[in-house]
């Protein structure tokens, strides 16, 4: 390792929304920076003009920064390898390219992309492997202006050694691939523009990255880097092959890999939704690393000191959005109360409240907050949980009214307005025991007593503790609100 120290990077293109497999990947990135106390370098892969975006860069740095994943050298951050954006790199990649020729190790291959199909169609008629046969390598000078002449255009191929390439991976052991399975590769398109091929591993290589951790999808191109570093170590470009350690893949429906199509894969849909930073990245930890045997709950510090490589699964992990989600609540339930209602506030306004700004009172919300803190999955389920607080009437939901005004809800809402008039309102206890003397006046316990009460109330048949809501609501715009309710029925 470079002065000892371990150096990773997370290199993605800002191409659409950030989806949860990227953000696995930058956390065990980050993760092992924090645990070794290495350096974390961000790193933003922008060559490919016609799909990069300025919007999708902004949002990767927005991700980040709400994730909590902090970098140590990248945009914004600056660091002794900038710039670390690749567009702003291109002189760097084309001298490598130049010295790559001039050393031999890769040249201008001219074949045309219907003499390559045509060639591999044979091969694979002939049982052959089907990648590039290698045709350009040995080209005279003679070849190569004759080509020339005629106007053929020519991409830069890097020269693959013809021996077996072998390396240990971090996660999988010691692997080796055979040059028939590594063919030379193409480095620099023919309109002079560097292919990721090239850029990612000179990149690594002058930012003296010590360690590759990335998806296994990036494996098979392993070996090809592996022969390019050897040329640039030789070429006094590299100073070490960094050490590779492919995660395994993350599964979506079917036991397909989650691809950024999915609708589970997007990180704003659980931006949206409400989940925690810490919830989130909890469970995606889980997505190929384990904590421990009996142990799925944690933070993201307790992350930091237990994370090692040598925990890492080469298994497929499968996505799993209730378990996600039930990690989340947890999350949810381990805030303080304080950072609990300030984690709420964004879902207590416009566009996500259905109640005038004016209404909002927030004594009554601090005062829910609590009871709402252990019933939530999401941070956005709060806006339907207290709406009733802030409302001028309940939310009118006739499937939730149908299901609790069954037998005579008329007849027990009138005894039940008349025991609560009469009840102790700074007692939940003492509403709950007016409600329950209701019910059994009308030879009902208090689950089938407080349906009614709870629609006519809130609107809905499941919610926050009842009595606790009542008291907050207060006596009059509860007694009002079974009056309205009374009145329903009677219509």
């Amino acid at each position: 390792m470079a002065n000892g120290s371990v150096r990773v990077r997370f290199c993605p293109s800002p191409t659409g929304n950030p989806h949860v497999g990227l953000v696995r990947t930058a956390l065990f990135n980050w993760a092992y920076a924090r645990h070794t106390g290495g350096t974390m370098v961000f790193r933003i892969e922008d060559t490919d003009a016609a799909r990069d975006s300025e919007e999708s860069y902004n949002q990767l740095l927005d991700s980040m920064r709400w994730l909590g994943l902090d970098w140590d050298e990248g945009p914004e951050a600056g660091g002794p390898h900038a710039p670390y954006r690749q567009s702003q790199r291109m002189d760097i990649y084309r001298d490598v390219a130049e010295k790559l020729l001039a050393g031999g190790y890769a040249y201008h291959c001219y074949c045309t992309a219907l003499e390559l199909e045509a060639r591999r169609d044979a091969a694979r008629a002939a049982g052959r492997p089907s990648g590039y046969d290698g045709k350009c390598r040995t080209l005279s000078a003679e070849q190569k202006a004759a080509y020339d002449a005629e106007g053929r255009e020519s991409i830069v191929r890097f020269k693959m050694p013809e021996e077996p390439i072998t390396f240990t991976d971090l996660v999988r052991g010691e692997l080796t691939f055979t040059p028939d399975n590594v063919p030379d590769y193409g480095i620099v398109r023919a309109n002079g523009a560097p292919l990721y091929t090239l850029v990612n591993p000179v990149d690594d290589a002058l930012m003296e990255i010590t360690h590759v951790l990335r998806g296994e999808d990036l494996l098979s191109s392993t070996p090809r880097q592996i022969a390019l570093y050897k040329a640039l170590i030789e070429l006094g470009i590299a100073k070490e092959i960094p050490s590779f350690a492919h995660l395994p893949y993350v599964m979506g429906e079917g036991n397909k890999k989650l691809s950024k199509r999915d609708p589970q894969a997007s990180l704003n849909l659980y931006r949206e939704r409400g989940f925690l930073p810490e919830g989130l990245l909890n469970y995606l930890s889980l997505l190929g690393w384990s904590f421990s045997a009996d142990q799925d709950i944690f933070t993201i510090p307790e992350m930091v000191a237990k994370f090692d490589l040598a925990d890492v699964n080469a298994n497929p992990a499968r996505f799993d959005l209730k378990k996600a989600e039930a990690i989340n609540a947890d999350h949810i339930r381990m805030l303080d109360v304080k950072a609990f209602t300030e984690a709420c506030e964004p879902w207590l306004k416009a566009p996500h409240a259905n109640w005038a700004p004016e209404n909002f009172d927030r004594a009554a919300w601090e005062a829910i907050a609590p009871h709402a803190q252990t019933r939530l999955t999401v941070l956005s389920d709060i806006t339907a949980n207290v709406d009733f607080l802030f409302l001028d009437e309940p939310v009118e939901d006739e499937a939730s009214w149908t299901k609790a005004m069954k037998g005579d809800p008329a007849a027990l809402l009138t005894t039940a307005r008349a025991r609560l008039e009469g009840a102790d309102w700074t007692s939940p206890e003492s509403l709950k025991e007016a409600v329950l003397a209701a019910g059994e006046e009308h030879g009902l316990k208090l689950g089938k007593a407080q349906a009614p009460v709870r629609v006519a109330v809130t609107g809905r048949t499941v919610g926050l503790p009842l009595f606790e809501s009542l008291e907050i609501l207060g006596k009059d715009r509860t007694l009002a609100r079974i009056d309205a309710a009374l009145a329903k029925l009677a219509a």
